[in-house]
């Protein structure tokens, strides 16, 4: 998928904010939560109810919003611990997910395996019972294209593994449209690809700073095997793509001026950060100096920012 949580350590999942210590089966729920990657799946939804928005033409239904939501977020929760099985080895190698439920042994393989399937089956019946099949094949196939196409046959290959495996986190912009309108068109296309030309920069910039880490594991991401400027280089021209892309909304939909000045300003920056990543890196291979984790998380803000602009113009037009 196209962001990365943040896990929490051992200490905090066995105690409560409080920190007073959690008993066994609060720990263990703790820990499956934990699994479906939570952070994750929060940015996926945000980039579903707003396209919501845009397919009603104002303020959705709030039933259909209700139960998009809570498919969606079983539907992500399910491919994200799948994906924690498959990629155990992986984890238990890097710093940044060693604290996860199955490197720390807090879940066996199995459970989660049981569980990312379960969760998996009832998402898929819940979608197609309370929205439409067809938002529900399109979730199932997120789920199935994520854990087999990116987990299993790409992340282990190719650089280009997150470019192809990232599609999976595009999902949601056709998920959001079809739950209103029961069928596809341009506009929820143009958002996918919105978040299928941010991803590489968003996730390279992460896998630059996680370089080391992803060294150790054997995970052959593009700033592992090629050097930061070439690197930084690729991010600069896929967020060129991605702000062009934005823009193509305008016409593609309708989009009113209030969206066109929003994508433009958030753009802007985008793209200076993407240039500013470019420039150190033409200096300097050291991580610490090329301070990745600026774009890393100023392309959250942008995607989400982003999104929210398309609400809020929908609303106003």
């Amino acid at each position: 998928m196209s962001v990365t949580a943040v896990d929490s350590s051992p200490s905090e999942l066995a105690h409560d904010v409080s920190g007073r210590r959690r008993t066994p089966l609060t720990a263990a729920v703790a820990s499956y939560v934990a699994l479906t990657k939570p952070r994750i799946i929060e940015l996926l939804l945000l980039t579903t109810v707003p396209v919501m928005f845009l397919a009603s033409g104002g303020v959705p239904e709030l039933w259909p919003v209700v139960a998009t939501v809570v498919g969606g977020a079983m539907s992500a929760g399910s491919a994200n611990a799948l994906n924690c099985v498959v990629d155990a080895d992986v984890d238990e190698r890097m710093r940044r997910t060693r604290r996860r439920p199955l490197p720390r042994h807090a879940i066996t393989r199995r459970a989660a395996l049981v569980f990312g399937i379960v969760l998996g089956v009832v998402s898929t019946v819940w979608l197609a019972l309370t929205v439409n099949l067809l938002s529900a094949g399109l979730a199932l196939a997120a789920n199935v294209f994520y854990v087999l196409g990116y987990t299993v046959l790409l992340k282990r290959r190719t650089p280009q593994n997150i470019v192809w495996g990232g599609a999976a986190g595009c999902f949601p912009a056709l998920i959001g449209w079809t739950a209103v309108r029961g069928e596809l068109a341009w506009p929820p296309v143009v958002l996918f690809a919105v978040v299928f030309f941010w991803t590489p920069p968003h996730f390279w910039s992460l896998a630059i700073h996680y370089r080391d880490d992803y060294t150790a594991a054997g995970v052959p991401m593009l700033p592992v095997v090629a050097p930061a400027r070439v690197v930084a280089r690729q991010i600069m021209a896929y967020a060129y793509v991605t702000v062009a892309v934005s823009l193509l909304l305008w016409p593609v939909a309708g989009m009113g001026f209030g969206y066109v000045a929003a994508a433009g300003v958030l753009g802007t920056v985008f793209l200076v950060e993407a240039h500013l990543l470019l420039r150190r890196a033409q200096v300097t291979e050291a991580i610490s100096a090329l301070a990745p984790m600026r774009l890393f998380h100023g392309s959250n803000a942008y995607l989400a920012l982003l999104f929210v602009a398309v609400a809020v113009d929908s609303v106003l037009r």
